[in-house]
């Protein structure tokens, strides 16, 4: 696993990416070789065509990663693959139209543009099915050992055998006989032969996870396994390099209390404040036109304020007043008071429904990230009945206004629609998580990734 922009990635996701990128540029500098008479050397070192292909290779990766090709390397279908690289390749075709009204001299000529992005179609495709064989077949795979089985490392164990770019593999459980139903591998023996079953499988690496461990963890053992060289980690650490989120289900007050890295670091809290005004400065100028259209329509559409205003608990639980367009009836709460959202919503208008999907409805809150009420990434804020209520049912749901709440954030990104307690305790994972790795270069790949949220019209709730 590599970490970039505070994110854990797994090394063969990594190696697909680069390999694409210089699969990419070798198909058009191929095609240029046919189609063009000039010397190559003068196109591409001293004339345009170093700037114009990687615009054009820029755009087709990116619109890979906006359909999560790069989120698994694991080919589900052969013919959706293919229309995948379609709609990548029809993104690079949008940009250079675009282009040629912007900078019509860093175009790629025609032809070369045609038969690199053929080239490409063929290519990249096979690359996608033989690199996929490849990396399972050939891959290093750590074989791990848990020890415990609770349902943290049930759900460790699962996630190794599904996703091969991991290049990890369950190889079973130590632990005392249960007639509890594991999932993702069997029971290799009692905690007794711990070091007998580590000589017999030599797993490259040990994750701890006992649902009790006052009386049950082999100290002992696991003592002279790891001095003898094998790693072992808490299974808590590796959900949170597996999943990106910091499980609540072993987490402890005194991890909060004496463990340094789950807390802010100050030093990015104030510099999140700055950068994220000027974010929001430049990013209200440039909507200010969608945003105008937007009010007209909320207008058109149905009775009441443009806006709508409401209560929500920001940084250290201080209550601040948060800016949205109304996408909900006046009278959404009359009856009902304060309820949650929910997939669906009957409440919700028709036009409401799309500023969802889009998340337009959102747009209002760069307002109070100039206020300084709110930061561009963080987790959402809450309305205060909510938060009294979660913070009574679920442990350390309130540290969560350690930080400045966000336009979008983390949770946002990478769960589901959800309105349930287990939801709201995933997704208080995800910000537990953000809040620990707090960062610019976390919060502009955040960024990044709700642009595409928006542009595969993944709304929120």
């Amino acid at each position: 696993m590599l970490r970039l922009f505070n994110v854990y990635i797994p090394t063969s996701v990594v190696a697909l990416l680069i390999s694409e990128v210089i699969l990419l540029f070798t198909c058009y500098i191929v095609a240029a070789s046919f189609r063009m008479s000039t010397d190559l050397e003068v196109f591409f070192l001293y004339g345009t065509g170093l700037i114009g292909t990687s615009t054009v290779v820029a755009s087709v990766v990116v619109g890979m990663y906006f359909q999560d090709l790069y989120t698994q390397f694991r080919i589900r279908s052969r013919i959706v693959l293919i229309q995948q690289v379609c709609l990548a390749i029809g993104v690079a075709f949008l940009i250079q139209a675009i282009m040629n009204y912007i900078s019509p001299g860093l175009l790629l000529p025609r032809w070369v543009m045609l038969y690199g992005s053929g080239l490409a179609l063929i290519f990249i495709p096979l690359w996608r099915y033989f690199y996929g064989m490849a990396v399972t077949q050939s891959l290093v795979v750590q074989k791990v050992l848990f020890v415990g089985t609770n349902n943290l490392v049930q759900q460790l164990a699962v996630e190794c055998n599904d996703s091969p770019e991991l290049g990890l593999r369950c190889i079973g459980f130590v632990d005392d006989p249960s007639d509890t139903n594991l999932e993702g591998g069997e029971i290799l023996g009692p905690l007794s032969e711990l070091k007998t079953i580590v000589e017999e499988q030599k797993p490259d690496r040990i994750i701890v996870g006992l649902g009790e461990r006052r009386g049950r963890l082999p100290v002992n053992d696991l003592l002279e396994l790891r001095f003898s060289g094998i790693p072992i980690q808490q299974a808590g650490t590796m959900f949170e390099e597996t999943f990106a989120r910091i499980t609540t289900q072993e987490l402890r007050p005194s991890d909060l209390i004496f463990t340094g890295g789950l807390g802010p670091r100050q030093s990015s809290v104030r510099f999140q404040t700055i950068y994220s005004f000027l974010i929001g400065l430049v990013m209200l100028i440039l909507l200010s036109p969608v945003m105008l259209v937007v009010a007209i329509l909320v207008k058109l559409t149905s009775k009441g304020p443009v806006f709508y205003r409401q209560t929500r608990m920001g940084m250290d639980d201080k209550p601040f007043t948060v800016y949205k367009f109304r996408s909900m009836r006046v009278d959404a709460e009359a009856k009902s008071g304060a309820v949650w959202a929910t997939k669906n919503d009957p409440r919700i208008t028709p036009i409401g429904k799309w500023l969802r999907k889009l998340r337009f409805d959102e747009l209002p809150q760069l307002i109070n990230v100039i206020r300084g009420d709110m930061s561009m990434v963080g987790p959402r804020p809450e309305r205060p009945e909510f938060t009294k209520t979660l913070s009574q049912q679920i442990p350390f749901y309130r540290q969560r206004t350690c930080v400045k709440p966000g336009v979008t954030g983390w949770a946002q990104i990478n769960y589901k629609y959800g309105d349930t307690i287990e939801d709201t305790i995933a997704k208080l994972e995800y910000d537990l998580y953000y809040i620990k790795h707090l960062s610019l270069q976390l919060d502009l790949y955040i960024i990044f990734s709700t642009i595409k949220t928006v542009l595969t019209a993944r709304g929120a709730q």
